[in-house]
């Protein structure tokens, strides 16, 4: 009999139900439920909808029933920044905001004004993004003061879910390291930076590492799913994931784990918290092993998800791919890193106002835009290469890139011929193989992280992609 691990990975726009199980030193992933997911507008408000995030991970779950694959294990992975604050009666405090929502604005130059940019950077090695969760709690701070004061526990999105499977309230480390509030030393909660911040320190709890015990599931849960298992903490944050999936197939690479965001970057066992590092832009969020993703956050293949979502979805993302290699010579790039791009009411309008307004031919059909969209990432991707190359004094022979854009083929040889590497795309369930991982490393399946590494490489189609 097959021994299943579960990973449920949700995405800022689907989540999935992946069984994963060893085959005769392969791991076999088999995905058995799909979901929606976005951000709702309500008065005015980006808002996650927790409650029915949450019956849909217990509704893949019966799949494993149905299917007779009952899991010894799973964990929940999420996107980062995002949290939830609870009463003294675990209830929910107020709404659940999306990152995308614009009420950081500002927020920035308040936390400035009680701990200076510079020094919060070599405090946290985390770079400025508005969303980060250290500005959605000035938000709260700032405008429901009430609701901070009624808080008694924070909790990042997948550590919720899991509460609400097992009971325990837990708070895992590579989530909680994209909340720019967390010591790159001691890899605990910088708890002075949080006085300072005006933010009650009691609310958070001790950060744990992948592959901790969250527990069994409580009895309500077991007799909705039809079955009991552990709850085990994965990497929560899906980059980490992600990147524990990295194949490796030349010792060390830079990585791309592309999807809604392309995370840029290498592995490091020490943060550089630098002023040249702040300046840029550079971040060092928590890995799996107390190991560090220096990266680069670059918008990503939300640019052209959104611009599909505008077609009504009627075209593939290969077929946005062809398209876009038949304009291939359409002149016109933009700064994927624009604010202009992080929540457009319309993608296509502001790359065309982008390129009106900097002097450049303006898109005007569906496989122009994609043009522009695909081939300015790639110049981004050569652009950070460049960076990454510089800070650290050394030169990577490829780039592994991970993730649903590894599938990106036009993408990838775009990637590879702009910065002049190897590129080996795959595997692109990458996100659910990490989660995975770290329940089989936790259960003695793997030896450790190389060994795990190894049985991804083996198992999944790596494609290559020269320069």
């Amino acid at each position: 009999m097959a021994v299943y691990y579960l990973a449920v990975d949700i995405g800022a726009s689907s989540g999935r139900h992946i069984l994963g199980h060893l085959e005769n030193g392969r791991m076999i992933l088999e995905e058995i439920y799909r979901f929606e997911n976005g951000m709702d507008q309500r008065d005015g408000k980006l808002l996650w909808d927790t409650g029915r995030l949450f019956t849909e991970i217990v509704s893949g779950m019966k799949k494993c029933r149905e299917l007779n694959k009952i899991p010894v294990s799973m964990s929940v992975d999420t996107w980062a920044v995002d949290y939830v604050l609870l009463d003294e009666n675990d209830q929910l405090l107020g709404d659940v905001y999306g990152y995308r929502d614009s009420r950081t604005a500002g927020m920035d130059e308040k936390v400035y004004r009680l701990i200076p940019e510079k020094e919060l950077y070599a405090r946290t090695g985390i770079q400025k993004q508005l969303f980060n969760t250290i500005y959605q709690l000035m938000a709260v701070k700032t405008k429901t003061p009430e609701i901070l004061d009624q808080a008694k526990t924070f909790l990042m999105l997948p550590d919720y879910f899991q509460f609400l499977l097992t009971g325990t309230k837990m708070c895992e480390y590579t989530n909680a390291s994209s909340t720019q509030l967390v010591n790159p030393l001691n890899k605990q909660w910088d708890q002075e930076l949080i006085q300072r911040l005006g933010y009650p320190q009691e609310i958070f709890l001790p950060l744990q590492m992948p592959g901790t015990q969250a527990g069994s599931l409580k009895e309500e849960i077991r007799l909705q799913a039809g079955f009991d298992c552990q709850v085990t903490l994965c990497a929560s944050h899906d980059t980490a994931s992600a990147v524990m999936a990295m194949p490796l197939v030349k010792g060390d690479g830079l990585y791309i784990s592309s999807g809604t965001w392309s995370l840029m970057g290498i592995e490091s066992m020490q943060a550089d918290c630098s002023e040249n590092s702040r300046l840029g832009n550079f971040t060092n969020e928590g890995g799996y092993g107390y190991r560090f993703r220096y990266l680069k956050n670059i918008m990503g293949l939300w640019m052209i998800q959104s611009v599909r979502h505008e077609h009504k979805d009627q075209w593939s993302f290969a077929q946005l791919c062809g398209m876009a290699a038949e304009n291939s010579r359409f002149p016109s790039r933009v700064d994927v890193n624009d604010a202009a791009f992080l929540a457009p009411q319309s993608m296509t309008q502001a790359v065309q106002d982008y390129c009106r307004q900097t002097g450049q031919a303006v898109p005007e059909t569906l496989g122009e835009t994609a043009a522009v969209i695909y081939a300015s990432l790639a110049e981004c991707y050569k652009d950070t290469v460049k960076e990454l190359e510089k800070r650290t004094g050394k030169t990577y022979e490829c780039i592994h890139i991970i993730g649903g854009g590894s599938n990106a083929a036009y993408l990838n040889q775009l990637t590879a011929s702009a910065a002049g590497k190897t590129v080996y795309a795959g595997p692109g369930e990458a996100t659910a193989a990490g989660n995975i991982m770290a329940q089989m490393i936790g259960a003695g399946e793997f030896a450790d992280l190389e060994a795990a590494r190894k049985c991804v490489h083996d198992s999944f189609e790596i494609k290559i992609y020269e320069p």
